[in-house]
């Protein structure tokens, strides 16, 4: 990236309280910019956002529903900002069986708000709009998927990222011509991990609980092999994005973009268990339970393109992200440690920063 270009940059986050907005918001903090924070209550408990108190890192913390037009260009349009990331959304699949109408209402309209307001906003340069790895139609073929492959969703959670990704290219093709003000892409990445995730039915969160107080693990699809990656990756991946998006007058960054790391990062969900109680030297039992709803046994992304134009790739060895995201589980538990949790999460992310840089 551009040395200082996030100094001073007025930057809209939405889903600011959730886990991936949570390490953006002290990213951003960290490379010197304004962030305005956008996004309900946190709905986990305990949660990184407030638990920690993020809130003094941002401009203004809105607590509204991205579901509301009107306050949210409201928002918008009173801070003017210069760059958007929209990471608001339902991010569960199994959330979205058991609500599969707010699930659609908050990625598919909530995404429609956010290019709307975009849209009637003539300050911000470039927009990042966050879908997921699992917007392609999987069939289960153990292939790699390049982001002009086929969209599709078994669940209700994918089905409405995969049209949001379909909403968004239409908008920039209806819309957002080379003329315009804005330019924007959608960045597609998955099973990130890293410390401060407390959604439910989260692998890493649900290890190191069970292994640092002596509780036995249940697992569910221990043969599902996923592409693990640090949640520091795909963002910083984000950030490179929006700068170039900023400078872009001729929309060759404009689309779809995937984040992911190669095939040499992909375990399976037992592995990582093993790895995660060997760790913490927990003395834990794993067991296994059966997996009621559909979900994908394989996943991975071609990320190619990335590679190529953005120069990014990952940089952590997939157990150096999962003992990155144990150790910080590990100090957050530790009570001599817990009011010092963000500084440890600064920690990593100059530690993150310094192999960024130096590639």
């Amino acid at each position: 990236m551009k040395k200082n270009f996030w100094k001073n940059k007025k930057v809209l986050l939405t889903g600011h309280t959730g886990f991936k907005g949570s390490w953006l918001t002290l990213i951003l903090k960290s490379l010197g910019a304004e962030v305005v924070g956008y996004a309900l209550d946190p709905i986990s408990k305990p949660n990184f956002f407030d638990g920690a108190k993020l809130n003094k890192y941002l401009k203004k913390d809105y607590r509204e529903n991205i579901k509301n037009l009107k306050k949210l260009k409201s928002a918008v349009n009173k801070f003017k900002p210069s760059i958007v990331f929209h990471l608001a959304a339902q991010s569960s699949v199994l959330v979205s069986y058991e609500n599969p109408k707010d699930t659609i209402e908050t990625n598919v309209i909530g995404t429609m708000n956010m290019l709307e307001a975009i849209k009637s906003c003539t300050s911000i340069k470039s927009a990042v709009i966050i879908t997921t790895d699992k917007v392609y139609l999987n069939l289960e073929k153990k292939m790699k998927f390049k982001e002009d492959a086929s969209l599709g969703g078994h669940d209700v959670y994918s089905g409405s990222k995969a049209a949001c990704e379909i909403l968004t290219q239409s908008y920039i093709k209806s819309f957002y011509s080379k003329k315009n003000h804005c330019k924007i892409a959608t960045a597609r990445s998955g099973n990130c991990i890293g410390g401060g995730d407390w959604t439910k039915d989260r692998i890493i969160k649900d290890c190191a609980e069970s292994f640092l107080f002596n509780k036995n693990l249940v697992i569910r699809s221990p043969k599902a092999s996923r592409p693990w990656q640090h949640v520091m990756e795909p963002l910083f991946g984000y950030l490179k994005l929006a700068e170039k998006l900023y400078f872009d007058n001729k929309g060759w960054y404009v689309g779809s973009w995937n984040f992911g790391p190669n095939n040499k990062n992909n375990l399976k969900v037992l592995e990582v268990a093993k790895y995660g109680k060997l760790l913490l030297k927990s003395k834990s039992k794993i067991l296994k339970t059966k997996q009621v709803f559909y979900e994908s046994e394989h996943l991975s992304l071609d990320s190619a393109k990335s590679r190529r134009f953005l120069k990014w790739k990952t940089l952590l060895t997939s157990k150096e992200a999962l003992k990155l995201s144990f150790q910080w589980y590990k100090f957050y538990y530790d009570k001599t440690s817990k009011n010092k949790i963000v500084k440890f999460t600064f920690d990593q992310i100059e530690y993150y920063k310094r192999k960024f840089e130096a590639v």
